[in-house]
């Protein structure tokens, strides 16, 4: 079966590429990124798709960011998304007989939706105003997948992950998510001897990760199980304070200076987990723990700069 990856040179998709390379001789992964396709553009998302045949399309393609960067690049958040989705999407509907494996984001749910956030708190609240505009995007492309099961009899499984981290994410201090960010800012600092570095926000927040091929392993698991679901959160289960996880990291790094929480930056939802409860019960779960992952991301990272 043959696999077509959109995405794929990037932190979700890298990691697809190496789980179905390395997993089994069932599939031919065929990768895509916009070095050959360009996904604003119809004609050649649709040229790309025809070219390929596949039996499984994997929308791993995305603009991604941390909070700062969902918060002042809004327009091209919500833009760059639609874009992406619609294109895919259409291309797709004359091929009916293609599994869609489509990547959203928890952001989706409500800010003020009950912890655990399971699958049912879609549409009944609104949305966390930092990141709404890429939250409408990922939306939009649901509301656009079930059209497409009503009306062409696709096949589509909308998947919901947790905040992803782990090897080929961007590193950074502006535009990172929090995890590689705060690698980049403690390592920097460590290299550099300083006395502090910065956190944006209280450290209050608590939020659940997980690392990115966890993420593979549940889409490689649910390929090969028969399920009814069209949407299905895919979470760690593990909840930690932004505070505890700068400790962490910084143990990890092995930064000796201290950690200054900036309240004045946004601190965004107050509490984010995810209820995996279905696709638990189906049988899959994370295995790779924090800090395991954040070692093996720093491992990456330190191997690969600059």
């Amino acid at each position: 079966m043959k696999i077509l990856v959109f995405g794929s040179n990037g932190l979700v998709g890298k990691s697809i590429v190496r789980r179905f390379n390395s997993s089994s001789d069932k599939y031919t992964v065929i990768e895509s990124t916009r070095n050959d396709t360009d996904l604003f553009s119809y004609k050649e998302t649709s040229k790309k798709i025809g070219e390929s045949n596949p039996d499984i399309v994997i929308i791993a393609a995305a603009k991604v960011g941390g909070i700062y960067a969902n918060n002042t690049q809004r327009f091209s958040f919500i833009i760059e998304n639609l874009k992406i989705s619609m294109n895919i999407f259409e291309s797709l509907v004359d091929f009916p007989n293609v599994k869609i494996v489509n990547i959203g984001s928890s952001c989706i749910y409500p800010l003020n939706a009950d912890s655990p956030i399971s699958e049912e708190s879609l549409m009944t609240g609104k949305l966390e105003p930092t990141n709404s505009p890429y939250s409408m995007a990922k939306l939009s492309s649901l509301e656009i997948a079930k059209t497409m099961e009503e009306q062409f009899g696709h096949k589509i499984l909308n998947l919901m992950p947790t905040n992803l981290y782990g090897p080929n994410d961007r590193f950074e201090e502006f535009n990172s998510h929090v995890i590689p960010g705060l690698i980049y800012k403690m390592h920097k600092g460590k290299i550099s001897n300083s006395d502090e570095v910065e956190i944006w926000g209280s450290g209050s927040p608590l939020r659940e990760f997980m690392h990115v091929d966890d993420l593979s392993s549940a889409i490689d698991f649910l390929l090969e199980t028969d399920s009814s679901y069209e949407l299905l959160n895919i979470g760690s289960n593990e909840v930690i304070s932004i505070k505890e996880l700068a400790k962490l990291i910084k143990k990890i790094v092995k930064y000796d200076g201290d950690l200054k929480f900036n309240s004045s930056f946004p601190d965004g939802n107050p509490k984010k987990l995810l209820d995996s409860t279905k696709v638990n019960k189906l049988g899959w779960k994370s295995n790779i723990s924090l800090e395991k992952g954040i070692q093996d991301t720093y491992d990456w990272y330190v191997k690969n700069i600059d």
